[in-house]
């Protein structure tokens, strides 16, 4: 009986075509998380998504804030300010609109936009400085495209524990 080989994570299936090599680190954790939280949830109860086991932030708040934080920082990197849409939907997250498979092509969609811009980014403009939300607190491209992708995977962890308290 022949037994399967474990797939490699993103990060060690090697350089990802078209990505700055500064920026392969960034691009494999998105793609990472978009896996993983594909297969989390391919089993997953819809009927389970918007539940917030010990009043902690449900599943689909979760899906919602990746997209839309993925957005926000990419725009913030462009050193462009929020539209009003972008608003409403940070505004919106956590309401309980959207299913599974809408959540999740969101995301997919947002990942593959930020590649595109991951694979259009100069690493001479990576440390160019940004300004983030209102206050317009210091950041630099570099910093925010770092900050997508750590974000993303803090909430994949948030996902995964939730999901395992919720599906046992």
């Amino acid at each position: 009986m022949a037994h399967s080989q474990p797939k490699l994570e993103v990060w060690l299936r090697g350089p990802l075509p078209d990505i700055p090599g500064t920026l392969q680190p960034i691009a494999h954790a998105l793609l990472q998380a978009l896996e993983e939280l594909e297969s989390l949830l391919s089993d997953f109860p819809e009927s389970l998504l918007w539940e917030r086991p010990a009043d902690v932030a449900s599943v689909g708040f979760h899906l919602q804030h990746i997209a839309g934080v993925l957005d926000r920082l990419f725009t913030y990197a462009r050193g462009e300010a929020l539209t009003e849409k972008q608003l409403a939907y940070l505004k919106a997250e956590g309401e309980a609109k959207a299913s599974k498979a809408e959540l999740l092509k969101v995301i997919k969609e947002q990942i593959a936009q930020t590649l595109e811009t991951l694979q259009n980014s100069s690493e001479e403009g990576l440390l160019e400085p940004r300004k983030v939300g209102r206050k317009g607190l210091p950041s630099t491209v570099l910093g925010l495209y770092t900050h997508a992708a750590e974000h993303t995977m803090r909430h994949l962890g948030q996902v995964l524990v939730t999901v395992k308290i919720l599906h046992r």
